[in-house]
């Protein structure tokens, strides 16, 4: 790939992150305050209107294949065909548990607002932990599918097997992750915090998209 394929390559995955940040704030921006054991069945989250849970469930089927183009695109960046394979089948199979995961966060506030405005009110909270309690497995099931991509791309920028600088290892978006995860707990408690919160992982992965585009410079055409 050229270096302006790449560069619409990594445009693309960003605009997937600002579909899937977009869900993400949609289906929990709110009043913070918890009822339950889970941070996300709020007193915002009572209220939210179905069509906020629908159109976030929406967004995030483009947001993955927005990401998928950003992801298989940079493989293109690691040099060797056997780390570029690797790259490529690490993401294929890490792609689908993005909305597994969404389609189950969803799935549970939709049921806990429906039921809050039902008459069936009561039984809210204890569906909606019920339902997280049968299908929780889903997220930390996901994780192996998903992280595993990130720690491959860290290791061979490590070693010099990409065209990136070695320093470039440091532009990962579980580092950014972590970053954003610190500065969100110096925000005021709010809905924007709520938000911003659970959409950490979307917000990382631009920032990510983002520093690969500034370096992504006229010599990347010949390293390519």
């Amino acid at each position: 790939m050229n270096n302006r394929k790449i560069k619409i390559a990594l445009l693309c995955g960003m605009f997937g992150c600002v579909l899937m940040g977009t869900g993400d704030f949609l289906m929990l921006y709110g009043d913070p305050t918890a009822t339950g054991a889970a941070f996300w069945l709020t007193e915002g989250a009572k209220q939210i209107p179905a069509w906020r849970n629908a159109l976030s469930m929406a967004v995030a089927f483009p947001a993955v294949v927005f990401y998928g183009i950003g992801l298989f695109g940079i493989g293109s960046l690691l040099r060797g065909e056997k780390h570029r394979k690797i790259w490529f089948t690490l993401n294929a199979f890490g792609l689908a548990p993005w909305l597994c995961v969404h389609l189950f966060v969803a799935g549970t506030l939709y049921l806990f607002a429906w039921l809050n405005g039902s008459a069936w009110s009561a039984a809210a909270l204890p569906a909606a932990e019920a339902f997280r309690s049968q299908f929780g497995w889903i997220v930390f099931f996901s994780y192996p599918f998903m992280l595993p991509p990130y720690f491959y791309w860290a290791w061979q920028l490590f070693k010099g097997k990409s065209v990136f600088p070695k320093w470039m290892v440091l532009s990962n978006p579980i580092i950014f992750y972590l970053i954003l995860k610190g500065i969100s707990l110096l925000m005021p408690v709010g809905a924007f915090r709520l938000g911003f919160t659970n959409g950490l992982m979307s917000e990382a992965m631009f920032l990510w998209f983002l520093s690969m585009i500034f370096i992504a410079t006229k010599d990347l055409d010949r390293s390519c």
